[in-house]
């Protein structure tokens, strides 16, 4: 029986270095040896010249090195649930996290990696007072915990990233870049990532996104009209607009979704000649791209000859030309002596447009609307400054997510992601699932852009942080989304999580001490941790989705989860004796086989239970030999 220590594969969030370097040795075989990888013969298997001097094209500043490393390192954390801050817990997929999100994403690799369909994210702009997630190297979770105050006497400082630190860009270049790289991993083949900024960081953010996901994988830049009335008080130009940098995992595999005509684009359709297709507008038959077999004559029904233009070609040969007067899709005007048109009828089309990069306030909405829409749900209260607009929302995930995809928003603040998903599916009836990550950053009563936040907050009776109100505004736009809806019965809830230490404590060898160090090592669970909490960093730790079904049995007196259909069983019960071996063996043994997962079940028990090696070495034993190894996919202890 294997036991999971605290440094241990099945404990950590994943080693992205060493999944790197398999997947270039299945590649470059040759480039291995025993001394590790043969760098010269990599270059040759790669076949072209690298220039390795300083001098090359692309973004460069002070810690990039450090903020790569930062992205490779596992996170030793894990999340706890929180059922009761949550809404239908039993029965919601969508999730909603606490924490710092680097150290979030990372717990979320081995989960979710490859599995989302669109990740929004609405950063820090870097306009000097936003709070700017200060990494710590060597302990990431722990630093999270300091920062918010969860643990020390006052918690650690948190301060905005000013211009005269003489590190404005830098420090916000390296909170991005590593959260940009995670993020990457995160995504579907056919994902798309999605993120707000304005003119300040635009050329950084997208010069660093470009280096993550490729330029070739970029999508588009998109000007949102944020505003449609000028700021008279700005010092030079008023800024009305922001943008939406959006890349892909692979270009090759994105579709975009079309976007609904306006009635004024309808219009424009009409049905002079009464074809039973019904309304059509004329479109030019010819092109400008050469065509060879484009360059015919065409005799109208009048008896006008006609011929394209120059430097222009028909957009057809001779015999689709044929065909489709022959279908009465060549319209020559009233009169029958009008030069060609090709007749695009409305119904053949009704899929829609394709979106344009400039995105108007009347179809993706304003800040000031989204300050409206918040004011309705939070009683009036102006608890967030900079929210962005449902509408906008609503427009990314109608064209850039996917019916039954998972959506992701690494930096939630108001919620609007959460908002938007749960709205789009009681419109379609689709089944998106979202899932939020936000810090719960304090909100201080004494400053007055955060007063009515935290004086929202004690009238919940809830902390004062930014993850509240996130939480609270889920609470209410499911509730009303139910309301507006009466026959709409998809998922309004989500399951709370929260970023934390591991369950498994780290052994502590105490030279000056060594036998109390021994005698706490008995128990490698923290103290306080409830089952549930082990029961989810198992699911993290072995990359299980967070809302997998979990079934609960009761075998030989002793409590067992099984997870996935049988993926996964777990018994964490604290006490299992030589006599309960046998019978806790064979009744884990006969539910395995009813359910037979696909790749065997894995098992797992907690170490301290035990009541000696003999009862350990017996429940192995009895799991081995009434499974094959096909049913058996792994025996391990915590």
């Amino acid at each position: 029986m294997q036991k999971i220590e605290p440094h241990s594969e099945q404990a950590t969030s994943g080693s992205v270095v060493a999944e790197n370097i398999e997947a270039l040795r299945a590649l470059f075989p040759e480039a291995f040896g025993e001394g590790g990888i043969k760098f010269d013969v990599l270059k040759q298997l790669l076949g072209g010249p690298y220039d390795e001097g300083e001098e090359r094209y692309g973004l460069s500043w002070h810690g990039k090195k450090r903020a790569r490393q930062i992205a490779l390192t596992p996170s030793l954390g894990t999340l706890r649930p929180c059922p009761g801050e949550s809404v239908d817990w039993e029965t919601t997929k969508n999730i909603v996290i606490e924490g710092d999100n680097l150290e979030v994403l990372k717990l979320l690799r081995k989960s979710y990696a490859g599995k989302v369909k669109l990740i929004y994210i609405d950063p820090p702009y870097n306009t000097g007072n936003d709070f700017v997630y200060p990494d710590d190297f060597a302990d990431g979770v722990g630093n999270y915990l300091r920062i918010t105050g969860q643990v020390g006497e006052d918690g650690g400082k948190i301060s905005s990233n000013t211009e005269s630190s003489g590190r404005f860009h830098t420090n916000w270049l390296n909170m991005m870049y590593p959260r940009l790289k995670l993020a990457k991993e995160l995504l579907r083949e056919d994902g798309v990532i999605l993120a707000t900024i304005d003119d300040a960081e635009l050329s950084d953010l997208s010069s660093i996104a470009s280096e993550i996901f490729g330029t070739e994988n970029h999508i588009a830049t998109v000007v949102w009209q944020k505003a449609y009335v000028a700021n008279m008080t700005a010092l030079h130009v008023s800024t009305t607009h922001d943008y939406l940098v959006a890349f892909s995992r692979r270009s090759s595999h994105v579709q975009v979704g079309r976007v609904e005509r306006t009635q004024e684009q309808i219009a424009k359709f009409a049905n002079p000649d009464a074809d039973p297709r019904g309304p059509w507008k004329a479109e030019n038959l010819s092109a400008g791209k050469y065509y060879a077999a484009g360059r015919f004559e065409i005799t109208t029904p009048g008896g006008v000859k006609c011929v394209p233009p120059a430097g222009r070609y028909w957009r057809c040969n001779r015999a689709t030309y044929d065909a489709w007067v022959a279908d009465g899709r060549i319209w020559f005007g009233q009169d029958g002596n009008s030069r060609p048109m090709l007749k695009k009828f409305l119904s053949e089309v009704q899929d829609g447009l394709t979106p344009e990069s400039w995105w108007r306030h009347e179809f993706a909405g304003t800040n000031k609307q989204a300050s409206t829409e918040l004011k309705v749900l939070f009683d009036g209260e102006q608890v967030f400054d900079t929210p962005k607009p449902a509408q906008l929302l609503l427009r990314v995930v109608q064209l850039f997510g996917s019916r039954d995809g998972i959506h992701l928003d690494f930096f939630a603040g108001s919620g609007t992601t959460g908002h938007a998903v749960m709205s789009q599916n009681a419109a379609d009836n689709g089944n998106r699932r979202y899932i939020c990550v936000q810090l719960p950053e304090p909100l201080d009563p004494a400053d007055k852009n955060q007063k009515s936040a935290a004086d929202f907050c004690d009238k919940l009776g809830k902390p004062r942080t930014i993850a509240e109100l996130t939480k609270e505004r889920l609470r209410r736009a499911g509730a009303k989304i139910k309301t507006d809806n009466p026959l709409f019965h998809g998922d309004t809830g989500f399951r709370v999580f929260k970023l934390d230490t591991s369950n498994l404590k780290p052994w502590d060898p105490r030279p000056d001490d060594i036998n109390d160090a021994l005698t706490d090592w008995i128990e490698n669970i923290r103290p306080g941790r409830s089952e549930d909490d082990l029961l989810f960093e198992l699911l993290l730790k072995l990359g299980l989705d967070l809302c997998v079904p979990i079934e609960q049995r009761s075998i030989a007196g002793k409590t067992v989860h099984n997870i996935g259909a049988g993926t996964l069983m777990v018994c964490l019960d604290t006490s299992i004796t030589r006599t309960d071996a046998e019978p806790l063996g064979l009744g884990l043994v006969q539910w395995a086989k009813q359910l037979a997962p696909a790749g065997g079940t894995q098992f797992v028990f907690r170490d301290s239970a035990f009541q000696d090696d003999v009862a350990k070495t017996n429940l192995d034993a009895i799991l081995r030999q009434n499974l094959t190894d096909g049913a058996l996919a792994a025996v391990r202890s915590l």
